[in-house]
């Protein structure tokens, strides 16, 4: 078994063990007809280039009219990127944390999607931005409008007079601390009580208004661990139940001991699954902080597998959101060159290994692009041939067989063979979970000629297996080779078989 680190004990929402997670960039998803805006407002074309920033419509009564292919793809909760009023289309730059964004159907519309999502079993999960606020958020208007008197002075970082939040240059720089040094982004001051006080207020809010939990951006800026311990106590004291999460991109032992975040957004599965399954296609000029970009063998695989596992208590592994891309990468397809034979076995990995597996709206119908704001496209609802159907049918098959089988979900992890571009690993749940042990194998071969091995086994492994994916009638018996139990297996090239006991 993988080794792992010996924390304390964590407590994560049960209910992740079972989440396939969808993003979504809200501006970018759905429109719905049943949105009314007031006259005399102006949005860009359904479809218009990404690159072209602006507003093209996308709104939170469209996501609920879209729940049935949700439902029908295997999603059963959804991460929505920034939906409060703000003036960007991406919305991480809020400048009111209590009023979803007018555009998007304001909070009624919140309403509608929470009680619609509840129904039907699936979890909503928002995007919190606490590191900074824009020069919109009303206490940042406050000091524009007071200078040092305005008693909000101290929740930011001022340093000189007269504030320049638009009319700045080398010689007159914008002089308060920013978010990268981005002018419309001025940071807060989390060391002052009131500024700590109205985000754990919006942050329980916003829980109790009925949101499954919080996807953390940037909180590491947030350079202040008694923070996050008292920003987890708000939320779970509202409910106990919320998910955590964290955009860390480096591994995250600080903040997942159990007692700041429950997950973060796993990176370190993201780069290692795209090295491994696209290593000949790989694009070499895709540059990105903590992108590590190439090819490794299945050897080299495992290792990163075991390390990543081996950050933290095991119970966190199976709370990570598992990812392949997101609103800040370029698209998995675009980085694997376009190989949509290295973006299947990705996912197949994904479904199957310990984690929330987390899909990128439109990856699942073979959208690819640069980063951004390439990758921040409109979903084509109304374009059947921009759609790779095979594709999607790919993916509804493996979020269903992870549904399907308990211990792909909830089951340990053994790395079991790993040679040239073959890798292997066993799931087993066992009882209070499960009325009998379930064990599941899963093998994939990245490489370009089909493999024939015998897959060694523990003693405690079934005597025979069936075949669950590809979807196939067919039995594997285990042999004996002297004391060693093995599974011959032929695996064709460029593709992946899981097998469950008979």
């Amino acid at each position: 078994m993988i080794p792992h680190s010996e924390f304390r004990t964590p407590t994560c929402p049960d209910w992740i063990k079972d989440a396939i997670f969808y993003q979504i960039f809200p501006d970018r998803f759905a429109t719905s007809p049943r949105m009314h805006h007031p006259r005399g407002i102006r949005l860009k074309p359904w479809g218009s280039p990404p690159e072209e920033q602006g507003y093209q419509g996308g709104n939170l009564h469209g996501i609920v009219d879209k729940l049935d292919y949700l439902q029908f793809l295997g999603v059963n909760a959804l991460y929505l990127n920034p939906i409060f009023s703000s003036a960007s289309n991406h919305r991480y730059h809020t400048y009111d944390y209590y009023e979803v964004d007018p555009l998007l159907g304001g909070n009624n519309a919140l309403r509608e999607l929470l009680d619609a999502a509840h129904g039907r079993g699936m979890r909503v999960v928002l995007d919190g931005v606490f590191n900074h606020a824009s020069r919109g958020f009303w206490q940042f208007h406050h000091i524009l409008e007071n200078g040092g008197n305005s008693p909000y002075i101290d929740w930011f970082f001022i340093k000189d007079w007269p504030l320049r939040p638009y009319n700045h240059d080398e010689n007159n720089h914008h002089n308060y601390t920013s978010w990268w040094d981005l002018p419309a982004l001025p940071k807060f001051n989390t060391d002052n009580p009131g500024v700590r006080d109205f985000l754990f207020d919006v942050a329980r809010h916003w829980i109790e208004f009925g949101i499954d939990g919080w996807r953390l951006d940037v909180p590491g800026e947030i350079d202040d661990d008694q923070f996050w311990r008292e920003f987890r106590a708000v939320v779970k004291s509202g409910n106990p139940e919320a998910y955590i999460v964290g955009e860390i991109w480096t591994p995250a032992e600080r903040w997942l001991q159990g007692d700041q975040f429950d997950a973060v957004m796993n990176y370190q599965f993201t780069v290692p699954v795209l090295n491994f399954t696209a290593a000949e296609t790989l694009r070499q000029d895709y540059k990105k902080a903590e992108y590590n970009l190439e090819a490794i063998d299945a050897a080299q695989f495992a290792t990163a597998v075991a390390r990543m596992y081996g950050y933290y208590n095991w119970e966190i592994n199976f709370a990570q959101l598992n990812l392949l891309d997101s609103h800040d990468t370029a698209r998995a397809l675009w980085i694997m060159g376009e190989d949509k034979s290295a973006l299947q076995l990705a996912v197949l990995l994904q479904m199957t290994m310990l984690g929330a597996p987390c899909i990128y709206y439109g990856d699942e119908i073979g959208l690819s692009a640069a980063d951004d704001p390439y990758c921040r496209e409109a979903f084509p609802w109304d374009n059947d041939g921009a759609w790779d159907n095979d594709l999607l049918a790919y993916y509804r098959g493996l979020t269903t067989l992870r549904q399907s089988i308990p211990a792909l979900r909830r089951g340990t992890f053994e790395n079991l063979y790993a040679q040239g571009q073959v890798y292997g690993f066993r799931r087993v749940l066992t009882a209070p979970e499960a009325a009998r042990p379930y064990e599941a194998l899963v093998l994939v071969n990245a490489g370009h000629r089909q493999a024939v091995f015998d897959l060694p086994l523990p003693p405690e492994s079934a005597d025979a297996y069936i075949q669950a994916w590809p979807e196939a009638d067919i039995t594997f018996d285990v042999t004996a080779a002297g004391s060693v139990q093995v599974l011959p297996i032929l695996l064709p090239a460029r593709a992946g078989l899981v097998l469950v006991n008979a």
